[in-house]
C-alpha cells in the first residue's frame, strides 16, 4: 500500500498523536488523583519540573495535529462547496495557530514564575 493511498499517512498521524495523547492523559489523570496541587502555586509548580514542561510542549502541536487530521476528514467528507471547504479549513488553521501559540506562551511563562 503506497503512503500516500486512501489517507495512510493521515491514518498513521491520527493513531500515534492518540497513543501519545493517551499516554500523557492517564500521567495527567494519575497526577490529579493520586497528588492533586493544593493551590494555584502548586500547580505552577508541577507545570514548572522540566518533564512535565516537555511533555505539556510536546502535548500541544500533537493534540492539534490530532484535531486537524480529524476535523479535515470531516471537512472533506461532508463540505462539497471547494470555496467553503478552503475557507471552514483556513479558519480552523488559524484557530488552531492561535491556540498553539497561546498555550506554548502559557507554559513558558508559568516555566518563568
Amino acid at each position: 500500500m503506497s503512503w500516500r493511498a486512501s489517507g495512510l499517512k493521515a491514518w498513521v498521524v491520527q493513531r500515534i498523536t492518540a497513543v501519545y495523547l493517551a499516554v500523557f492523559g492517564v500521567y495527567v489523570l494519575l497526577q490529579f488523583v493520586l497528588a492533586a496541587p493544593a493551590d494555584h502555586d502548586a500547580l505552577v509548580a508541577w507545570v514548572s519540573r522540566p518533564w512535565v514542561a516537555l511533555g505539556l510542549l510536546v502535548f500541544i502541536p500533537v493534540l492539534l495535529a490530532h484535531a486537524w487530521v480529524g476535523i479535515r476528514d470531516v471537512f472533506m467528507d461532508y463540505v462539497k462547496s471547494t470555496g467553503l471547504r478552503l475557507a471552514a479549513l483556513s479558519a480552523t488553521a488559524f484557530v488552531f495557530l492561535a491556540s498553539g501559540l497561546w498555550a506554548v506562551q502559557a507554559i513558558i511563562l508559568a516555566r518563568m514564575a
